[in-house]
């Protein structure tokens, strides 16, 4: 099992910045892949970002590329998200998530484990 734990959201302005942070528990040797999905209010959960925890590949969704910079700390076994730039669309309950598989980082059914999200509201 891995634990994961998700903090740094907040209210923040339009054209500001927040980063959030996951914390990994557990068996993390097990990890192949980390990301972050998002889900809006009346929305699907959708993919955001992903990192190879070894190969240090990363993936954006179109919508944060350029705004968005997804990174981790392999010793203290904590993903990152930096979102610059934010926009009232941005605003969602954002989710961490770690796969023991290879390839398809954005299809959410490919992660076995997810944290409990973390709420990100950014006011126009």
């Amino acid at each position: 099992q891995v634990q994961l734990v998700e903090s740094g959201g907040g209210l923040v302005q339009a054209g500001g910045s927040l980063r959030l942070s996951c914390a990994a528990s557990g068996r993390t040797f097990s990890v192949y892949t980390m990301g972050w999905f998002r889900q809006a209010p009346g929305k699907e959960r959708e993919f955001v970002a992903a990192i190879s925890w070894i190969s240090v590949s990363t993936y954006y969704a179109d919508s944060v590329k350029g705004r968005f910079t997804v990174s981790r700390d392999n010793a203290k076994n904590t993903l990152y998200l930096r979102m610059n730039s934010l926009k009232p669309d941005d605003t969602a309950v954002y989710y961490c998530a770690a796969s023991a598989l290879p390839g398809m980082v954005a299809t959410s059914t490919n992660y076995n484990y997810w944290g409990q999200g973390t709420q990100v509201t950014v006011s126009s």
